[in-house]
């Protein structure tokens, strides 16, 4: 990251620079048309000049879908000096209402469809979509607003997480944060302009905004925006649009190895399949290979880092580890103590680097327990690091079962329950218990056409190997799993559910 005080106005001066020197290019692709980087860029300059008269506000809160709209407004936020605040529209009135009000913003950009979320008090709603949209059409040097200087260790994005367990925390992210790790994407991955993405994560997360928006605005490559994601309709944008780069979330992946008519065919024009969000189970990634010829690369990040700090390349991967950290990340895997732990052996997986956030808004102890006093975060995540430098991802520990004393991780259970033939994902998770302290409860979801026993699976569980302790005490087979808007599986309300 450059020293602060240092200017750092890439975020948007890629924008600018595409406008000027490719201005009939193809942008973004949506359900509402074909944009070209003139016309994004005047849309975002508009946004930019407007803005201010608005609010007086540092932030500005955006509740928008993936596409043209969601793209100008948060580039328009950025050129009005002020900070995006990406509000996650699936989320509920209480977890909507929070972000309202500990972000601050008494302005947000949105359209009807997504206005009704709206329930708190005092809010400026903008319809982006009854904004005058310039064209583009003359020197878009003449429309571009002065905007404020910016330094590296300015907030650029107030990211609230998923809110896997509580209310979203909101994360800074920095102009230096998001600017070195795409930065370092690009670089690692090999990323160009000449690269096609398709994007199917919603841009109000972390891994969408930056892989998906962030990243080939500043290449000045081509976006196709899916306001829905489908197995289908995404195998059929990718063979239609010619894409070569789609990440994704497992299940995503999951889905599209389901589409009946699909083949090898479609995926002709893949560069990269990249996996994040969450561990990407073996079985997905197999099945995907064996019916695709396709590999898919997973990758390792969390909204606190901007978010990737590891990754599989076409030339650098190693299935089964989040490849190796992208430049500028360092990795400690450290015991209970915060000592590093031997080679190959597993610990909290602690970073550092210019991606880590600043910390959490309004949080000071929550921030104060996470970051160390040399720079290094706290992922709360299980790993190790083979003899060849790549990370594998473990478990949470946080997640960590105490049964009687011994630790059990739940990823380890899961990923036995994986294996057998019927079932098709599980979720694993503590009950307290008065006599253990807690047991090992799975819920799992079966293969099409596939019926199994909780019996059954208790009793595949001991023929694989795992320890009595480690067995899960029941059971429950179910028809679909909570899950974040990124298709993660919400283990808190699992819990909740014991509970109750």
């Amino acid at each position: 990251m450059p020293p602060k005080g240092i200017v750092v106005t890439m975020l948007f001066e890629s924008l600018l620079n595409h406008a000027k020197n490719t201005p009939q290019e193809i942008a973004i692709q949506d359900d509402t048309g074909r944009f070209t980087y003139q016309q994004v860029a005047a849309f975002a300059a508009g946004l930019g000049k407007y803005l201010p008269m608005l609010t007086q506000r540092s932030n500005v809160g955006l509740l928008l879908p993936a596409g043209v709209g969601f793209v100008a407004s948060f580039y328009g936020t950025l050129l009005a000096g002020k900070s995006v605040v990406p509000i996650n529209f699936l989320q509920g009135e209480r977890e909507i209402s929070h972000v309202i009000a500990d972000s601050g913003i008494d302005t947000i950009l949105t359209i009807p469809f997504l206005a009704g979320k709206i329930k708190a008090e005092g809010i400026r709603i903008v319809d982006i979509t009854q904004l005058p949209r310039p064209q583009g059409d003359g020197p878009i040097e003449q429309n571009w607003p002065a905007a404020s200087a910016k330094s590296a260790d300015d907030i650029a994005v107030l990211m609230y997480t998923s809110g896997t367990s509580g209310l979203p925390k909101g994360v800074m992210l920095s102009f230096g944060n998001l600017q070195s790790d795409v930065d370092s994407c690009i670089a690692y991955v090999g990323l160009e302009r000449r690269h096609k993405f398709l994007g199917v994560i919603p841009l109000f997360h972390s891994f969408g905004m930056t892989a998906m928006m962030i990243a080939p605005v500043q290449l000045g490559a081509g976006i196709i925006y899916m306001a829905r994601f489908s197995g289908h309709g995404a195998v059929a944008a990718i063979r239609e649009h010619q894409v070569s780069l789609l990440f994704a979330v497992p299940s995503m992946f999951a889905a599209m190895a389901h589409v009946k008519n699909a083949s090898a065919e479609d995926f002709k024009s893949i560069y990269a399949l990249i996996s994040g969000g969450e561990p990407l189970p073996g079985t997905v990634r197999e099945k995907f290979t064996e019916r695709f010829g396709m590999p898919i690369y997973e990758g390792y990040g969390l909204t606190e880092t901007s978010p990737v700090v590891a990754l599989n390349t076409p030339e650098i991967n190693r299935p089964g580890s989040v490849g190796k950290p992208v430049p500028g990340v360092q990795v400690r895997i450290v015991d209970d103590d915060g000592d590093d732990v031997k080679p190959c052996q597993s610990g909290e997986v602690w970073l550092a680097g210019p991606m880590i956030m600043k910390g959490y808004h309004n949080l000071p102890a929550e921030t104060a327990a996470v970051l160390t006093s040399d720079g290094f975060f706290k992922t709360g995540d299980l790993g190790r690091v083979d003899e060849d430098g790549f990370l594998y991802i473990t478990g949470r520990k946080k997640e960590l079962i105490i049964v009687a004393g011994e630790k059990v991780s739940p990823r380890e259970v899961e990923d036995t329950l994986a294996q057998h033939p019927g079932v098709h994902e599980a979720a694993v998770v503590g009950k307290k218990d008065l006599q253990r302290g807690e047991v090992v409860v799975a819920f799992v979801l079966a293969k099409e056409g596939q019926q199994i026993r909780p019996d059954e699976l208790r009793d595949f569980c001991r023929t694989q190997g795992l320890a009595q302790f480690k067995v899960p005490r029941e059971v429950f087979v179910e028809n679909e799993l909570p899950r974040s808007p990124t298709g993660k599986v919400l283990k808190r309300i699992l819990v909740e559910r014991l509970a109750s």
